[in-house]
């Protein structure tokens, strides 16, 4: 699995050639998330953290409850996995996005790039390749910086229900 393409790439290289013949509109306008190549797929990506979260699911109702836990190898700092290549190997439950898996997971954020763009919708102002700046994502408060409760490291499992949130998501 690839790293995830840094920031600094340009925007150029996130372009393909068929991008261009569609009065410069941004290739997430005009590429099919099935056809986006490796570093415009994970350019989606707007390292908002909500991902990395934990979820609970009721089971008896099947709601979904987001709290302010953070995956195991969620890194505060960056807002990102620490270990993203090998994540699925680590953490058993670790969900790889994927154009169906997006078409189809409730508990993705309403601002998700991956769901915006499987929508038809726009992205938001402050996604990081709209802004052009990966802070943008922070300073809208979209982000989960700033808002984690402990980790899987940290709490204990019966204590997760009081980690319980309600952020808009």
């Amino acid at each position: 699995m690839p790293s995830r393409p840094s920031r600094k790439e340009t925007y150029a290289e996130l372009e393909t050639p068929q991008d261009h013949g569609e009065a410069e509109k941004p290739f997430w306008e005009t590429v099919a998330l099935e056809t986006m190549t490796a570093p415009q797929w994970e350019s989606l990506c707007d390292r908002c953290g909500l991902c990395c979260l934990v979820k609970l699911e009721d089971e008896d109702s099947g709601q979904i409850y987001l709290t302010d836990i953070a995956c195991k190898l969620f890194d505060e700092g960056s807002c990102a996995c620490a270990s993203y290549a090998t994540r699925r190997k680590k953490v058993r439950d670790c969900i790889k996005l994927t154009p169906k898996t997006v078409r189809s997971i409730r508990w993705l954020p309403k601002t998700c790039a991956y769901r915006l763009v499987a929508e038809g919708r726009p992205l938001e102002a402050w996604h990081p390749l709209v802004s052009g700046s990966e802070q943008s994502v922070h300073d809208a408060g979209i982000s989960v910086s700033g808002r984690i409760g402990g980790s899987e490291k940290t709490v204990e499992l019966e204590d997760y229900p009081s980690h319980i949130v309600t952020w808009e998501v």
